[in-house]
């Protein structure tokens, strides 16, 4: 079964706190991302774009735009549960 996220805030410094509809919530750190992935440096360096992300309607999808993007499974999996 996929995860399915329920809410995501932004906590800084690159990391998203990230709550499930089973009632899990994890801290996600994207700057690890952030360093390995070519596309996902633009969170860093195109100014607000870290600020837009988003839910996609099936909910086990994060986005910022067309090549950056954060599966559910992956969240759930090696976020670090708070």
């Amino acid at each position: 079964m996929i995860p399915r996220i329920k809410s995501i805030k932004d906590k800084n410094d690159y990391k998203l706190e990230v709550l499930f509809d089973d009632g899990k919530t994890v801290l996600y750190d994207v700057s690890e991302d952030i360093a390995q992935i070519p596309d996902f440096k633009d969170l860093k360096t195109i100014q607000g774009l870290w600020k837009q992300f988003a839910l996609d309607e099936s909910r086990t999808c994060v986005y910022w735009n067309d090549r950056i993007d954060l599966a559910s499974d992956l969240i759930y999996k090696y976020g670090k549960i708070m």
